[in-house]
């Protein structure tokens, strides 16, 4: 396939990098890699050694010396040209995402516009790494704060976003003065190799040292361990599931690192008697369906007012029934494949598990068969009626199921609703009623990190702080001041008078 050959994709591929040459390891065994879009094979790779691992750090220590003492804004100019880049290589890209995650095409594309979308807004925060200054309470002082770069970020990302969720990370790491090491998800390590080959070719246009942007691919067992109890990688950011942060937290925190926990969602839209149901229906349906149901921000639950919750059950079973699921690559398809067998499974098992706690199956379910499927990762995402305390419901399945929840009475009694499980990513709210719309977003409204009016839980724009509360980790990437984490706080005072007055009036003479 061309783009994998644009990309510098390939037979077999080396799991380590220090952005200018890649480590040759080929004794920790290799991940073969297929697609779930077709059951094809891709490519290869091998993992990384422990040794592997030591050498991308001691390069990465030694950048940071460098990189720190570069300007902000000329390291807002390298991280343009990456951006640049992306450009270039964004269809080719966006293909290769497509094809080894499974997400549609259009999806894939997004995703890599979403790191060009990052790439300038972290070129414009390289010149806005505002501290302030306070008035001291002494005379002939200066008080200010100011921020600077904490070293090795680590970017731990999932496989259901191969690549935005690094460059969330590792661009605001770049401008900040940090240096990065990436560890991909193992099922999908070669979106991972073709960004470090895109952003090698900046760091050689631009003679800057190795070091800068480190990638690496290796087992969580062991790599991902190291990283974790690694006192030289001052903060890792982490998106996973909510037990996989949880041992992450621990463990860094046992070290005093620090961590960005992106981790579990378990978004719901409420629909009220005021929504706009032209709005609300195409929403949902992305929100539920879209990446195969397989987004930390998909809509798994529906909190429809008794009174119109027919109507809207109606135009969902309309619109379910129209989705055209098949080969992401192929534009007029909406639904690509689940990622792997154990997505499929945990899909049916949530099925019937609903169902046993008396829920009701009203569209969907199915794991397709034929030619066109043969991988047999494609599933009808389902439509299912059920009660917002059944334990199935409290639970994040990664999968395109959408639970139908009726609520009664006042706006306040669909958002305890919302409110009563352990997540807090993302919501969303349809009304035109300004009251509702302000409760939801008011104080005893939604305890979500993100909440919406009249547009869906998933497709956040990169310019807000993206991230949630609870079990989903507290952790903020992205846009508005979310550069703050990558660097560390410092308090100056200056004294520039002839005297030394002590802070709260304290008297001290010799």
């Amino acid at each position: 396939m061309d783009f994998l050959k644009n990309l510098g994709i390939k037979e077999k591929n080396f799991g380590s990098s220090t952005g200018l040459k890649w480590n040759e390891t080929t004794s920790e065994g290799e991940l073969k890699i297929y697609s779930p879009a077709t059951g094809e094979y891709i490519a290869s790779v091998y993992q990384a050694s422990d040794a592997d691992y030591e050498n991308v750090i001691k390069t990465a220590e030694e950048a940071f010396k460098y990189w720190r003492k570069v300007p902000a804004p000329k390291r807002g100019e390298i991280v343009r040209q990456i951006g640049d880049k992306l450009r270039k290589y964004k269809h080719d890209l966006g293909q290769l995402v497509s094809f080894e995650m499974g997400k549609s095409l259009q999806e894939g594309l997004g995703e890599v516009q979403e790191m060009i979308d990052i790439c300038d807004f972290a070129v414009g925060q390289s010149r806005q790494l505002y501290g302030f200054t306070m008035h001291s309470e002494r005379p002939n002082h200066r008080m200010y704060d100011q921020y600077h770069p904490l070293g090795i970020v680590c970017t731990i990302s999932a496989f259901n976003f191969p690549v935005a969720v690094w460059s969330w990370n590792a661009m605001l790491a770049a401008v900040c003065g940090d240096v990065n090491l990436w560890k991909p998800a193992s099922k999908v390590p070669l979106s991972a190799i073709a960004c470090q080959n895109i952003v090698q070719e900046v760091i050689k246009e631009n003679n800057l040292p190795e070091g800068i942007f480190n990638l690496i691919i290796g087992k969580g067992s062991t790599i991902g361990e190291k990283i974790l109890n690694d006192k030289r990688i001052p903060l890792v950011s982490v998106t996973g599931s909510t037990a996989v942060g949880r041992h992450a937290a621990e463990v860094i925190a046992k070290r005093f690192g620090r961590a960005i926990l992106e981790l579990g969602g378990n978004n719901a839209i409420i629909i009220t008697p005021d929504a706009d149901l032209k709005l609300a229906i195409p929403a949902v349906v992305f929100g539920a369906v879209g990446t195969a149901g397989q987004r930390c921000t998909t809509t798994r639950r529906l909190i429809i007012h008794e009174s119109i919750y027919e109507q809207v059950k109606e135009s969902l079973v309309k619109a379910y029934k129209s989705l055209r699921i098949g080969n992401p690559l192929d534009p007029k398809n909406h639904v690509g494949p689940l990622i792997d067998k154990n997505a499929v499974e945990d899909f049916k098992k949530a099925l019937v598990r609903v169902v046993e706690e008396g829920g009701k199956i009203i569209f969907g379910g199915e794991v397709l068969q034929g030619e066109q499927y043969k991988s047999g990762l494609y599933v009808v995402p389902a439509l299912v009626e059920a009660e917002n305390h059944y334990t199935i419901v409290q639970e994040e399945t990664f999968a395109p199921i959408l639970y139908l929840i009726k609520y009664k009475g006042d706006v306040r009694n669909a958002i305890e609703l919302q409110n009563s499980v352990v997540q807090g990513l993302s919501s969303s709210i349809f009304t035109n009623n300004l009251r509702e719309a302000e409760i939801f977003l008011s104080a005893e409204g939604s305890d979500c990190g993100i909440a919406n009016i009249n547009i869906g839980t998933s497709g956040a724009e990169i310019g807000g702080a993206f991230g949630g509360e609870k079990e989903t980790g507290g952790g903020r990437e992205s846009g508005s001041d979310a550069w703050k984490a990558y660097m560390r706080r410092q308090t100056n005072t200056i004294n520039y008078g002839t005297d030394l007055p002590l802070a709260q009036g304290i008297k001290f003479e010799i």
